[in-house]
């Protein structure tokens, strides 16, 4: 049975846990602050559970079993062949981290990271065996949402990219290679691109923000969640994506020309954002909430498995 390790105990952290478990391997949980890893534990075990009633899995008992917390980074890291650390969002942190992951894991055991938005060369330069490191980011929670972004630096071996791309596909998620070293890498910079739209949207009194928030569940999101925005405008034109690109390209071009500005998101607009979502979900209902996204995810996960999906 492959070993993982699983470095940082956080909700992302314990997604990965569901992840490897869930796909045969013996998963290692370790976090530097002690007192949450039973915590994370019984977490992960709820998920499983949870995972299993809506038939996403079967015997999560026993994959549960498979989730063992590891009570030090040697412990952990003991024949490891590969690692995820999901620690703070802080270049400090990673790069203490990652001497400590680089200095005690054995020499062919991959060391990936979790990051939202650092690229692995600020934080790996140093190290000795630098070629092994890159970033694996997940979208939370991953047993739900497969893709993960793979991204190394320069100096990172094309067999170690390959040989993340081969563990992360053979345990049921969607990996993508991110060719160059960019910030954000592929999914935050999509992300933001619509964000920003969003904001700047909201910010001239365009539209609400529950509007906004309709037109991608109910309009553009219905296709995005079995294709994607080159394929949607590819089938969108009698001749294909260069029959669409000649028809709306000028449209295109004239709303970027206005688009140029980065809205700031600042206090006031902000604040206004948060007493309009404030007022469809109070604070006290968040969690709940999660919750039910999760249930949401799930059903649209065994939707997908019916029609040949082959992820999870």
């Amino acid at each position: 049975m492959p070993i993982v390790a699983i470095v940082g105990a956080g909700l992302v952290g314990q997604g990965w846990a569901i992840v490897f478990a869930r796909a045969g391997w013996e998963v290692r949980l370790y976090d530097v602050a002690a007192d949450r890893l039973a915590e994370a534990q019984a977490l992960v075990e709820q998920q499983l559970y949870a995972l299993q009633a809506h038939g996403l899995l079967q015997d999560a008992e026993a994959i549960a079993a498979r989730v063992q917390t590891a009570d030090s980074l040697d412990a952990a890291l003991a024949g490891a062949a590969y690692v995820q650390e999901n620690s703070p969002e802080r270049l400090d942190v990673k790069r203490a981290v990652f001497g400590e992951l680089d200095a005690l894991a054995p020499p062919e055991t991959i060391l990936a990271s979790s990051t939202s938005s650092i690229p692995a060369s600020l934080f790996t330069e140093h190290l000795s065996h630098r070629h092994r490191c890159l970033v694996a980011h997940p979208v939370n929670p991953p047993y739900l949402i497969p893709v993960v972004e793979i991204s190394g630096a320069p100096w990172t071996s094309a067999d170690a990219i390959a040989r993340t791309r081969d563990i992360l596909a053979k345990v049921g998620q969607r990996p993508v290679v991110v060719r160059k070293e960019i910030e954000g890498f592929i999914l935050n910079r999509l992300q933001g691109a619509l964000l920003q739209e969003a904001f700047r949207l909201f910010r001239d009194g365009i539209a609400s923000a529950e509007d906004i928030d309709t037109t991608i569940k109910d309009g553009l999101g219905l296709r995005w969640s079995f294709m994607g925005p080159l394929e949607t405008i590819d089938l969108n034109a009698p001749g294909g994506i260069a029959d669409y690109c000649q028809r709306y390209g000028a449209m295109y071009a004239s709303i970027g020309a206005a688009q140029a500005d980065c809205p700031a998101w600042d206090d006031a607009l902000v604040k206004r954002l948060e007493r309009e979502r404030r007022e469809r979900l109070p604070a006290t209902d968040l969690p709940a909430r999660r919750f039910w996204r999760d249930e949401q995810l799930m059903c649209l996960m065994r939707h997908k498995q019916r029609n040949g999906e082959t992820n999870g």
